[in-house]
């Protein structure tokens, strides 16, 4: 009985991965400036999730000495979308996606500084096999082009990931995982709202379905459910594990956008998905 909870759990976490894997395909389709597409996103996912938490009377009390960390983990969701996005607009889903995934690694590292957990070396050797596996989908590294920089802002898009899961991490067993999604959706449209005023919003009326599919299956479901896996898994693991959501998101871009991709990203999509395969195996264990 236990493993077959593991198991619908293991499942549970690469559906998240997939659903969440349709932001690079999205973000790159959607023609609006970033900041846009970003505050139309957490508006209309938080929409999303209020109705849902007020149709299962879900409460929405938070803990006064809470609402700090709360915010400061929204703040974090809003930069960890606005870097991620621009780094797909400057280069493809590929880049884009994968050069976020150096967030295993920072987590793997700065998981036991800051919860306080117990360092485990084969964290590092699994986070070392997706970056070989980066390494190979992204050979060819110019800094003097778009697709460097892409790849710079992912990095900083992973920092922010990574620091808002580890903080998420102290929270998600007090309480419900769409409340918390939910409050950083405010904070992000509140820090964004600004942003649909200065800039050119128009899009919005041809590209409300994609924006629409954004907000509901990346984030309000997606979102929702890898927050719900913290409590059933370390973040190093989740991390880990979500290593296969560039791979996901690879497939959906050659399916709606064309976008192929040559022999070092099979074999970059190979290793990486060798090191999800390795990892919940271990935690099945």
């Amino acid at each position: 009985m236990q493993k077959n909870i593991h198991l619908r759990n293991i499942l549970e976490l690469n559906l998240a991965m997939l659903l969440i894997s349709t932001s690079g395909a999205l973000g790159r389709f959607i023609d609006m400036p970033v900041p846009v597409i970003i505050g139309f996103r957490a508006i209309l996912a938080g929409l999303l999730l209020f109705l849902f938490c007020r149709w299962k009377n879900i409460s929405f009390r938070i803990g006064s000495k809470d609402r700090p960390t709360i915010i400061l983990s929204g703040i974090l969701m809003g930069l960890h979308w606005i870097t991620y996005f621009y780094a797909l607009k400057l280069s493809n889903v590929a880049i884009g996606m994968l050069s976020i995934f150096t967030y295993p690694v920072i987590t793997a590292l700065l998981e036991p500084i800051l919860l306080k957990t117990k360092f485990q070396k084969v964290h590092i050797l699994l986070a070392l096999l997706v970056l070989v596996g980066i390494y190979f989908l992204v050979p060819d590294l110019d800094f003097s082009n778009s697709y460097t920089k892409a790849v710079l802002l992912g990095i900083i898009s992973a920092l922010c990931y990574s620091l808002r899961n580890l903080i998420m991490k102290t929270k998600v067993g007090s309480y419900n995982g769409s409340v918390l999604m939910w409050y950083q959706l405010v904070v992000v449209s509140m820090c964004l709202l600004p942003f649909l005023f200065f800039m050119d919003s128009s899009g919005i009326k041809d590209q409300w379905l994609p924006t629409l599919t954004l907000a509901l299956v990346t984030t309000a479901i997606g979102h929702t459910l890898f927050l719900a896996s913290f409590k059933r898994f370390s973040i190093t693991t989740a991390s880990i594990i979500s290593s296969v959501q560039p791979v996901y998101g690879i497939i959906i871009g050659i399916i709606f956008l064309r976008e192929i991709p040559v022999l070092s990203t099979i074999i970059g999509g190979v290793l990486i998905l060798t090191s999800v395969l390795i990892e919940s195996i271990r935690t099945y264990k």
